[in-house]
């Protein structure tokens, strides 16, 4: 199920949507990288996303191209404040807990 939204109007010249994209995931190294041009993250226990924006519509799937959009329906619907007719946003949802952690076992219960 798709969240429809309002077209805006064009900018640019429109290349075709190339659908769901593969993530880069993650791997394990010996060694940290240091240096000034380097920036680290924290690693939260999270689901990895991919939000599609294309032809009125908001989509979200999984990292492994799973259409999951009605588990993820707050994030499709909100996708509406994002000023783009088009779009593919990589992400991570993450719960926030009260004690500034996030609570992975929320989200699983949720997803």
């Amino acid at each position: 199920m798709a969240f429809q939204r309002k077209k805006l109007a064009a900018i640019g010249v429109k290349a075709p949507n190339p659908g769901f994209i593969e993530p880069a995931l993650a791997t394990s190294i010996e060694k940290v990288p240091s240096g000034q041009r380097w920036v680290h993250e924290i690693k939260f226990d999270s689901y990895r996303v991919q939000l599609h924006i294309a032809n009125e519509a908001a989509k979200v799937f999984t990292r492994n191209g799973h259409d999951w959009t009605n588990r993820f329906s707050k994030i499709a619907h909100d996708a509406f404040l994002i000023s783009a007719s088009s779009a593919i946003i990589d992400g991570e949802v993450v719960v926030p807990a009260a004690n500034g952690a996030t609570d992975f076992s929320f989200l699983q219960k949720r997803a």
